[in-house]
């Protein structure tokens, strides 16, 4: 088993289950607190994703900005 657990959810009308490192189970075999912890993983894989989001927008930005910078720099003469 990892220091993390790799989770995937899959949801069907009859029953939703969940697969942690390869293994299956059923959502409602698992104790209230291991749902309230898959709560807590969903939530914070969202989360992660969101800021890889962002992490993209800014390096999008950064790159414009230092092209743009680029483009008004004097040019540079050879010695």
């Amino acid at each position: 088993m990892t220091d993390q657990p790799q989770v995937a959810a899959e949801s069907n009308q009859a029953s939703q289950t969940i697969t942690i490192d390869g293994v299956e189970y059923q959502l409602s075999e698992l104790s209230e607190e291991a749902r309230a912890q898959v709560i807590n993983l969903r939530v914070t894989d969202q989360e992660i994703a969101k800021l890889k989001q962002q992490l993209a927008i800014y390096q999008t930005a950064r790159a414009a900005y230092a092209r743009a910078l680029g483009e008004k720099l004097p040019s540079q003469q050879p010695h």
